[in-house]
This record gives C-alpha cells, structure tokens and sequence, in this order.
C-alpha cells in the first residue's frame, strides 16, 4: 500500500497558459475542497507526477512545448494499475490538431473546451477523482495479493522444512535398525524416537487441519461452562515439555474466585498451550515465563508474559494473520508453521473474546492477552480417558479385513493388530475386498480406507452392507478425510464409525469394546 500523504494522490496538478488562468483554476478547485498545484512547466509537473498526483490539467497552449515528449513517457511507464487522468484546457473553436496528437498519445484524455462553466469544471475534476480513486483500490489489492501470496511462498518453504527435520532422524534411525540386528533393549531408543518424530508430524499435519477447518467455518464447538483455572492447568501440563526443555521458569497467577466461561474445554485448552509454547519457544533458555488469570469487567482476562525475542510495534496486529511470521524472530523459534497464533485468534474469537498482543519490540518480551465473557457455573461432564491397550478385545474373535490401496499402510496394521491377538487379512482394493470376502471367511469387522482409486471406501462399504450374509459387519473407515462433508458421506455410506490417520490404537479398542 502507498505511504503518500493523500493530499498527494488527490492533488491535481496544473500547467496552464497564464499564471493569471492558474490563479483562477486554483482558487475554484480550492473552493471545491480540491487540492491543486500549480507547476511553472512541463519538467516540473513531470517531477511532481513521480511524487504523486490524482489528476492533471493542462493548457492547450503548452502541448506543443517540447517537454511534452517527457509527459508523454511518464505517462506511458506507469504501473499497471495506474491510468493518470489528463485534463486538456482546450481553446474555443474548431478542432485543434495539437489536441488530436495529444488524445493519440495520451490515453486517459478528458478535453474541455474554454470557457467553461466552473460547475462543469468541478463535476469533471471530481469524476476522474473517483476513477483515480478506483485505481488506488485496484493497487492496494493488488499489493495485499503480492504480500499475501509472498507469505504463502515462505509458509509452504517453512512447511517442506519442518516436515524434513522429522524425517531426517527417523530415516537414520530405519537405516541402523536395517544394517545389523539389535537387542530389543538396544532397538528400543530408535523405536522411541521415530514415535517422537511421528507424533510431531502429526501435530503439524493437525494444526494445518485445524486452521482450514476453522478459516472454512467448518469447526464445532462443544460448548459448556468451563472452569478457566482447570483448562489453564491442563494447557500448562501440555506444553510442560517444552517448558521443562528450555529451563524456563514459569509462574502462575490464578484468581482467588473461580472464573467459569462458557466454551470447549479442548479448543481452550489448545488456545493457551499454543499461546505457552509461543512463549517457550521465542524465550531463550532459562526464561521467564507468567501466566495471570483475573477478572476484568465482567471479563475473564489471561495474560501470558515472556521475557522473549519481543515483536516489532508494526507487527502487533498482523501477527495473527495466516501465513505470517515476525520477521527476525524465526531463528529464535525451535521449530512450527507459525499458525498457532492464527488458531489462537480463531478459536478465541469463536468464544465471543478477543486477543491482542503487546511488546516495546524486539529484545523487549511480549505479552499476550486473551478476554472471554464470563457465565454463571454449571456442573460440567468430564470425557472419560481412553482404556489402557493391553490386548484385542476378546469378544471380536472373527477377522479383520483390512483394505488400504497403501500397501506398506495396510500390511503395518495388520502386524500391529495380530500383535494384539486379532487374526487378520489384507486387501489393497476394493474388487479385491470382495473377491476376499466371497472366498471366505467372512469377516467381523473391516477398517476400509476411503480414498482409493477405482471401488474407493465408501462405494465398497455399500455393497458390503447390501449383502445380507454381512449383517453383523463392523465397518470402520480410517482415512485422511475428516470435514463434515465427509462425515456425512461415510455415514451415509454404512459405517459403524469414523477414525482419522494416523491410526490411535486406543480409540479403535474403545469403540470396538462398545460392540462387546
């Protein structure tokens, strides 16, 4: 966007034959509330096209200086969305053969014959002020889709990066387990750590998830009255390890009376381990770290304070934008897309609150501050925690048909849940499903993938339920699609139920124990 004054883009500037007509021209523009210049030649109006301007008028008389080849290049290397209109002051008579050359030349040409009426006058110069206008919006589009997609480059740059730093380890660690055979105990430590570094894929794959479903308005909301103190203890106890690993010291400040507000429980908790780990991660070790919870008007207020790498003034607001990191900051930041604040802002706003940010600048710490209204307390159910894995349950004898076009996918669910004691068999489409099936035995539950190619998931799933010998089939689909479109067409489709990848093991036992 332009960071002239907007007396400049709106002035007009003036070249007329006599400083007695430019006297004149002046004083009815300024009696209109039009601001004008008046230039003492053609190089002068040049220089001042290049500061800005919203309009030009010229004097028939002075097109046939030879300046006017620099008037006409100006104006011929203006950017895109910019078409300067030119007022030509034209004497009475006939038709001028300067002027034709002049509307050759110049392309946004208004001619108005001398003399004129002043109201005919004002009505033009604010006519081409409101075209003029028009491209200014045009250009401050055009800037914003150019920041705007600049941003989208970095994100998807940041993106493919922390997507690889992942993978690097668990790929070395696959290359030692594959180069010599290892004692489990030894084997153990690789395990772990490819666990770690799947698990935190998952988290960015997930916050992605969470920022389009919520920017799509796709996200629902669980609402009931929450004890603020409790989702601020659980949000604590997330973001613990990262805490913990940078030696920060954290301090928490809680009101003396409980503060409940009504909302999801889970989305705030999200909102202040994103909010605590923002600060963990641009503090530098051995930090200091606050939280304060009061009550303000009615209000509940969080603030979370850090004596971190601090925001510029200038990135105050725009900080909660999609795509956006500080600039300056990102090597002080241990890792993340930089969308945590989007969804804080999101999910907050989704509550009836509001949050903003606060920093002297760089080097100078930051605090955050979230506002949500209060509400009377309720008694509020609590989810009970998923069961332990220990085994498959024992009630689901049958097979489990697994169907995955993912072949390597498919084949590591079956190891995982033979491990657990479930007899199972492997299908990689949907023709072969029910080739399968037909052969025999008939299995007691399927986990079907949707998005295969050919027969996908949910096509499969209907001609399993349109056979009557498959009454009992319990179809689960384990799939990447989780909107609400696709909820409602995996419903449709027949399945028992709908679990995202990756897999979680304990949620498909808890619901497969519903069936017992």
């Amino acid at each position: 966007m332009s960071s002239l004054p907007a007396s400049v883009e709106q002035r007009i500037l003036l070249r007329t034959a006599t400083s007695r007509d430019a006297f004149m021209a002046s004083a009815v523009l300024a009696r209109a509330q039009v601001t004008s210049h008046t230039c003492a030649n053609l190089c002068e109006l040049v220089r001042g096209l290049q500061e800005g301007a919203g309009a030009i008028m010229l004097a028939e008389e002075v097109l046939s200086d030879p300046a006017a080849a620099a008037l006409t290049e100006a104006l011929a290397a203006q950017p895109p969305w910019s078409d300067l209109p030119v007022l030509i002051l034209a004497r009475q008579g006939a038709d001028s053969p300067v002027i034709a050359a002049a509307m050759d030349r110049l392309a946004n040409v208004t001619v108005i014959e001398r003399p004129m009426r002043v109201a005919s006058l004002i009505s033009t110069v604010r006519t081409v002020l409101r075209a003029r206008n028009r491209q200014y919006q045009l250009r401050d589009l055009l800037d914003g889709l150019r920041e705007s997609d600049q941003r989208k480059t970095e994100f998807l740059a940041t993106l493919a990066h922390e997507l690889r730093n992942p993978l690097a380890p668990m790929s070395t660690a696959l290359t030692l387990l594959m180069r010599k055979p290892h004692e489990p105990a030894d084997a153990q430590r690789y395990y772990e750590l490819m666990g770690r570094q799947i698990d935190h894929m998952v988290r960015l794959v997930n916050d992605l998830m969470e920022v389009s479903r919520i920017t799509r308005g796709k996200i629902e909301l669980r609402m009931e009255a929450v004890s603020l103190e409790a989702v601020i203890k659980d949000a604590i106890e997330l973001s613990r390890p990262l805490l913990e690993g940078s030696s920060h010291t954290l301090s928490v400040e809680l009101c003396r009376q409980p503060l409940v507000v009504r909302g999801d429980g889970v989305r705030l908790t999200q909102v202040f381990s994103n909010l605590l780990n923002n600060a963990a991660k641009y503090t530098a070790p051995g930090g200091n770290i606050r939280v304060v919870l009061r009550e303000e008007k009615r209000n509940a207020v969080v603030e979370v304070w850090d004596n971190g790498t601090g925001i510029e003034p200038d990135m105050l607001k725009s900080i909660f934008e999609m795509f956006v990191q500080v600039s300056g900051t990102s090597k002080a930041a241990q890792g993340g897309l930089g969308i945590g604040l989007t969804l804080v802002k999101s999910l907050v706003e989704l509550h009836g609150g509001s949050v903003e940010a606060r920093s002297e600048g760089l080097g100078c710490g930051a605090m955050f501050c979230v506002r949500l209204p209060l509400t009377r307390l309720e008694a509020g159910a609590t989810q009970a925690p998923l069961p332990a894995v220990s085994g498959w349950p024992v009630s689901l004898s049958r097979t489990v048909l697994i169907v995955d076009d993912n072949r390597d996918a498919a084949d590591a669910l079956s190891d995982l849940l033979r491990s657990l004691g479930a007899s199972t068999c492997v299908a990689y489409s949907g023709a072969a499903a029910l080739r399968m099936i037909a052969e025999g035995p008939a299995p007691g539950l399927a986990i079907l993938d949707i998005g295969m190619p050919g027969m996908d998931g949910c096509e499969l799933a209907m001609k399993l339920r349109a056979n009557p010998e498959l009454s009992g089939l319990i179809l689960v689909a384990l799939t990447g699609w989780g909107q609400r479109g696709d909820k409602e067409r995996i419903a449709k489709a027949g399945f028992d139920h709908h679990l995202l990848k990756p897999l979680d093991l304990a949620a498909l036992i808890s619901i497969l124990q519903g069936h017992s």
